[in-house]
């Protein structure tokens, strides 16, 4: 396919490069334009403008957030694109930009598709991401050979775009609160004189496998959180995000609240660029250790 992609970061560059490897023609586009040369070296065609982008079969999307989102694809560029494109947006943000970003793509003509996807850098890296997509089915279907190229699955999880987006949101508040308890779970027992990679070593190997716990739990134990794979003031981000949609349908989550505060102290603290574990400090923190 001839594709644009739009958010040159850790993820999206991975992504493209699979992209590539796949046999896709990619056109690319980032707002700090050397992040777009290694992938140049390796195929892809760099593009001075978003609506450079927003041309061929398909363009995709992955920036940081609500913010810089909005700040790239505009009515402008929208009136723009030709009609019939597929905007494929990869990105975690909130429901109700989602919402939004469907309605302006529907009145211009435009396919408009939420793809969260599940996984840090190094799955992305490996073309082994969890892709959450919803929106119109046939829109689905033609950007499917793409998605395959940068994902191990594709969960197709509604019509709604934004549909998508609160699964990838409490997705991620799943992920905040199993880092959340264990930082606190490590405190507890190391005031007892118990290793926190002793604890884990029990816990993880029985009723508590898997990434997560084993992934960041490791982490925690080293008290190692640089570099990060991803950080905590994104995980805030992402917290807040989930809370405000629930928000929006009287869905109280006070798990969330607790775990936006502890990001709250982690970034108060100078901490915002380092992994998301870094709740176990501030569990540590509170703890007198």
């Amino acid at each position: 396919m001839d594709i644009g992609f739009i958010g040159l970061g850790e993820m999206g560059a991975a992504m493209v490069q699979n992209m590539l490897r796949a046999g896709h023609t990619v056109r690319v586009w980032n707002r700090s334009g050397e992040r777009a040369q290694p992938l140049a070296a390796a195929g892809a065609k760099v593009v001075g403008s978003p609506v450079e982008a927003f041309a061929g079969d398909a363009v995709f999307s992955m920036l940081a957030d609500d913010a810089a989102l909005r700040a790239v694809v505009d009515a402008a560029l929208l009136e723009q694109a030709p009609r019939g494109l597929i905007h494929v947006n990869m990105a975690t943000i909130s429901v109700a930009l989602a919402e939004d970003l469907a309605q302006a793509h529907a009145a211009r003509g435009l396919h408009y598709v939420a793809a969260p996807v599940m996984g840090r850098p190094d799955v992305a890296a490996a073309g082994k991401l969890t892709i959450m997509a919803a929106g119109p089915a046939e829109a689905i279907d033609r950007v499917q050979p793409v998605l395959d190229s940068i994902g191990q699955k594709t969960w197709r999880v509604g019509t709604l775009p934004q549909q998508a987006n609160v699964m990838k949101l409490a997705a991620n508040f799943m992920l905040a609160a199993a880092v959340e308890a264990l930082g606190e779970a490590a405190s507890l027992v190391t005031g007892y004189g118990v290793a926190t990679q002793d604890f884990l070593d029990v816990v993880t190997a029985g009723i508590f496998p898997g990434p997560v716990y084993q992934g960041y739990g490791k982490m925690i134990a080293e008290r190692r959180y640089e570099p990060a794979l991803f950080k905590a003031r994104l995980g805030l981000k992402d917290v807040r995000l989930a809370l405000a949609a629930g928000d929006a349908v009287s869905t109280p989550l006070p798990v969330a609240s607790l775990v936006r505060d502890s990001l709250i102290e982690a970034i108060a603290h100078g901490d915002g660029e380092k992994d998301f574990a870094v709740l176990g400090e501030v569990s540590a923190r509170r703890a007198g250790r």
